[in-house]
């Protein structure tokens, strides 16, 4: 993959706004409508909790869960969207059900809901993956995403009640799975011409332009001897004719 990779594309916004979208649109009907859509979280070790590992995403326990779980959700998933387009939709499908499997397994016995396993999934992801990369772009992207967010790693431990940080923990061990898995699919900087391994300056139009002594020459010999032959076949020829005057 080239550079080419990071560039802007109406997804690049969509995508993230429409996710937080339909997340505000099932509060909204959880609200509204039908408050018992609340329970379809995740139930550690219950059958019926499973249905929580694709459904806990999109519900939220009031507003303020919300509104924290719902902003870094659209940054991340921007930054996710525009560096890393070829498998935003693999890291976050697959990370949805990953992180919710974990959380099922060694989550306690509770109702487990909220998008914040998936930010975990992304904070972690884009660090490690920028790390792995050793790209400039991807590395400066993971120190930026450490600064917004690089306190959230408490909370992947027992620090505050009525917290699912086994969901946290769950969306942390499944981003570096993911920056190990998809370590080999990285953008890569563009190489310039003289940067290719079978370059050969004796055939570089460019360098051709130089002399011995490294001095620039505006045209080579051989294009002084063209263009020299062109000038004097694109010369138009004049002919004179002279009449003698008669003198009377």
């Amino acid at each position: 993959m080239q550079q080419q990779e990071f560039r802007f594309s109406t997804g690049v916004i969509a995508y993230p706004i429409l996710f937080v979208l339909i997340i505000w649109i099932v509060f909204w009907f959880q609200v509204r409508v039908h408050y018992g859509i609340k329970s379809f979280g995740i139930y550690p070790r219950t059958l019926e909790g499973l249905r929580g590992i694709v459904f806990s995403p999109f519900i939220h326990a009031d507003v303020t869960h919300l509104y924290h779980n719902t902003i870094p959700l659209f940054v991340l998933s921007v930054a996710l969207f525009y560096f890393y387009r070829k498998i935003s939709w693999k890291v976050i499908l697959f990370g949805i059900l990953l992180s919710g499997l974990i959380t099922w397994v060694i989550g306690r016995p509770a109702n487990h809901i909220g998008a914040s396993g998936l930010i975990y999934v992304l904070v972690s992801f884009i660090f490690f993956k920028g790390v792995f990369a050793k790209h400039y772009r991807l590395i400066a992207l993971s120190l930026l995403v450490i600064f917004l967010y690089g306190s959230m790693i408490w909370y992947v431990f027992p620090v505050k009640d009525n917290m699912s940080w086994e969901g946290h923990l769950g969306g942390l061990i499944t981003g570096f799975l993911f920056a190990l898995f998809f370590r080999k699919q990285i953008a890569k900087p563009e190489k310039y011409k003289w940067e290719q391994p079978d370059y050969n300056e004796e055939d570089d139009e460019f360098m051709k332009h130089f002399d011995e002594n490294g001095n620039f020459i505006e045209f080579k010999k051989e294009d002084e001897m063209d263009t020299q032959e062109k000038l004097e076949n694109s010369s138009p020829k004049i002919t004179y004719i002279f009449k003698e005057s008669k003198k009377d």
